[in-house]
């Protein structure tokens, strides 16, 4: 396989034009309903496909997906819940998270004592509608907060309407598999079924698609495979369908619960220590963020899907706000006000930059193995010798001269750290230890790595492997 040498790069970005462009579609997505099944959900891939292109994929209802079935599609076109006098309470046009998601089709005039069981609400958040889904148990409920659960008449009567559809049909996923001349491929996966939630989901999926939408405009030299579905049903029913290609996956991420407020968190790999986790952790320290950090726990997301022992895909989340960790997770408090497109730019800056560190991420071998190089006959190393770190040098020299030499060592591409990013290279020009290993380390960037090596490459002092570094345990 040819070694591909030419760097990730990624086109200049308008941070506030793509700030104003997620506000955009957070707001026109947000009061969408979302399900595992159904128009919501293919509302939501249609408009995403205005900003990257991928594939629609139908799964008809009762496919086997291992243990599991695709399940009837389900529609919602109204739902309301009314005193017999016609004083209505409840109205899903209102809010959507008002209807147990998958609720049955119902038209009943109840008593309280029958009415009640199928009545949802939070004590302990008495303000929030919750989140609530009756997915495979066939069933139907209203969600409301506690504080009007309270205040209903127990002696009344209620009319209890859902207009909606439960019938063969399909699940619908989106994909776009980018490909690469490395050899490995990674997985960017979010899902899409989550109605009302502003920050779990909807954060994730529009993240996805201006994702999506800056590795299909850039060179990458390794594959990438966007999946966009249903939780759970939806990554089980894929990789059902994709069984052996998903076996050769290196690794990848869930983006989702990526613009709350608070300080950035990241959501170990089931490995803990993975390449994956290893370059988010390097893109942490490198941008001066100390997130908090989650071990790998099986009570999550799709990553548990994809790590199962029968694929054991590395997969780990960046997030802002994550899942479980907040209080108004899964109810109607986690809206656009809860979130900020800003914070949603800023954890698409850190998947980016996660990105470039594994498309840098190369491992070179030394062409000089015996002793450090001579720099200074190649123009790597500044004419006038004892000054490189002497912290005194600088203040003893003219002003005028100090200058001069800055001007000297810039054009020359050396800098204190430039010679260090130079001899640390060397030194660890084995054939066994990677940039990314090197950065870890040293504590020097890793573009700045890359770049070091690759003029060290042109004066033929390192020679680059072709075979790809740390594959796949």
């Amino acid at each position: 396989m040819q070694a591909d040498t030419q760097p990730f790069t990624t086109r200049p970005l308008n941070w506030e034009q793509l700030t104003r462009e997620a506000a955009d579609l957070l707001n026109e997505l947000f009061p969408l309903c979302r399900s595992l099944t159904g128009d919501g959900v293919r509302q939501t891939l249609a408009r995403l496909q205005q900003i990257a292109a991928f594939e629609l994929l139908e799964i008809p209802s009762g496919s086997q997906a291992f243990d599991w079935q695709v399940p009837p599609e389900w529609n919602i076109h109204g739902a309301y819940l009314e005193t017999e006098d016609g004083q209505r309470l409840l109205d899903f046009a209102d809010n959507n998270l008002h209807v147990v998601n998958y609720s049955l089709p119902v038209d009943e005039l109840l008593t309280w004592e029958q009415l009640r069981p199928h009545l949802h609400s939070l004590p302990d958040l008495p303000e929030a509608i919750p989140y609530r889904t009756s997915y495979y148990t066939p069933d139907w409920g209203f969600c409301l907060p506690h504080e009007q659960l309270q205040a209903m008449d127990q002696g009344l009567n209620y009319r209890a309407v859902i207009q909606a559809t439960l019938a063969p049909g399909s699940m619908t996923l989106g994909e776009s598999l980018l490909p690469g001349a490395s050899g490995q491929e990674f997985l960017l996966s979010s899902y899409c079924c989550h109605p009302s939630l502003a920050n779990d989901s909807l954060s994730g999926v529009v993240l996805w698609a201006l994702l999506l939408r800056e590795l299909q405009a850039n060179h990458h030299r390794h594959a990438y495979r966007f999946v966009i579905l249903p939780e759970t049903i939806g990554a089980i029913a894929y990789l059902a369908a994709n069984q052996e290609a998903m076996q050769r996956l290196r690794g990848g991420w869930i983006p989702t619960t990526v613009a709350g407020p608070g300080p950035f968190g990241y959501k170990h790999t089931f490995r803990g220590d993975d390449l994956i986790d290893r370059v988010v952790l390097q893109t942490f320290r490198e941008q001066g963020v100390e997130p908090i950090l989650y071990p790998f726990d099986v009570n999550g997301s799709d990553e548990k899907q994809y790590s199962a022992p029968g694929f054991r895909i590395p997969v780990g989340t960046i997030c802002k706000a994550k899942y479980y960790e907040y209080d108004e997770y899964h109810t109607s408090l986690d809206n656009l006000d809860f979130i900020r497109p800003e914070h949603l730019i800023d954890s698409l800056k850190l998947y980016l930059l996660a990105i470039e560190k594994l498309e840098l991420n190369r491992t070179y071998i030394s062409l000089a193995p015996y002793s450090e190089p001579m720099f200074g006959k190649r123009d790597l190393y500044p004419s006038l010798g004892g000054t490189i770190k002497q912290k005194a040098a600088d203040l003893a020299r003219p002003h005028a001269e100090r200058r001069y030499q800055i001007r000297l060592e810039t054009e020359a591409g050396i800098r204190g750290d430039s010679l260090d990013a130079m001899r640390w290279l060397m030194f660890y020009g084995d054939g066994a230890t990677s940039l990314l290993q090197i950065a870890e380390r040293t504590g020097l960037p890793v573009r700045q790595l890359y770049e070091t090596a690759e003029r060290l490459r042109q004066h033929d002092l390192l020679a680059l492997l072709e075979e790809e570094p740390e594959a796949r345990p």
